[in-house]
């Protein structure tokens, strides 16, 4: 297994807590990415279902498909009324033109897009609405991207501005050349959460970086983000986070 595969399946250790830390996105950015009269919604790599029980609130019919057992068992679980099923982005197990809409909520970055793509072309109907949304903190603000940068940085060589550039990467979303989709529109939704410094820490160790590490590595980055909260919290039992919910929806030309 290369490091990138052991990474993208290493959330189902976490499942529960995965659940239960993880923040989705806002209402505004939902109801943005679900396009008019949504009749059945495809959430794809689901994970525990996070976005699944958002989408199920306002469309009428739910299909989550998710590759690890462990995390499809939580969605399962947690969300009553939603099909959930095994498979992946670049095996969806669903007929032709059997959706209305795809949405894709912080996975985009572990598929084969060239050949995802064409799967969610497949099961989508003309038309029908591909949305992706990647919600994560607001790192423009100085202390939050310090809690990243002891998260992800890869050695202590890594200046900030190439950490900078590497954690950019992941707020872009691009179609291969050649897809059958139209003109990619994007938005972005600031929010801010609440949370004790302890509720912090424990969500950013559901991050595959620290997840992977080996026991010291993990205990000096989750040291350093607790350093970093401490910090900025001077004492209050709580931290306010910004949070940007960065949202792309593109639609199915006609076959």
């Amino acid at each position: 297994m290369t490091a990138d595969q052991d990474r993208a399946t290493s959330f189902g250790s976490i499942a529960q807590d995965y659940d239960r830390l993880r923040p989705g996105p806002p209402a505004q950015a939902v109801e943005w990415l679900i396009p008019a009269g949504c009749g059945t919604a495809l959430d794809l790599a689901a994970g525990t279902g996070l976005f699944t029980r958002a989408l199920a609130e306002r469309v009428p019919e739910v299909i989550a498909v998710e590759p690890d057992d462990r995390m499809r068992a939580v969605l399962a679980e947690r969300s009553p009324g939603v099909r959930a099923l095994a498979g992946r982005a670049e095996q969806i197990p669903l007929p032709d033109a059997s959706v209305d809409a795809v949405f894709v909520s912080a996975a985009w970055h572990w598929f084969d897009h060239k050949v995802a793509i064409a799967e969610i072309a497949r099961v989508l109907r003309d038309g029908g609405r591909l949305g992706v949304v990647w919600t994560s903190r607001d790192r423009t603000v100085d202390w939050v991207f310090e809690l990243d940068a002891a998260r992800i940085r890869a050695s202590d060589s890594e200046t900030d501005e190439d950490l900078r550039r590497r954690m950019e990467q992941r707020w872009h979303f691009t179609t291969p050349e050649g897809s059958p989709f139209g003109e990619t529109e994007g938005a972005r939704f600031p929010f801010t959460l609440t949370m004790t410094p302890d509720e912090v820490v424990a969500w950013l160790g559901t991050y595959s970086q620290v997840i992977v590490a080996d026991p010291a590595d993990r205990d000096a980055r989750l040291s350093h983000i607790r350093t970093v909260l401490d910090e900025h919290a001077n004492g209050s039992p709580t931290v306010e986070i910004p949070l940007t919910s960065q949202c792309w929806r593109i639609n199915r030309l006609p076959r």
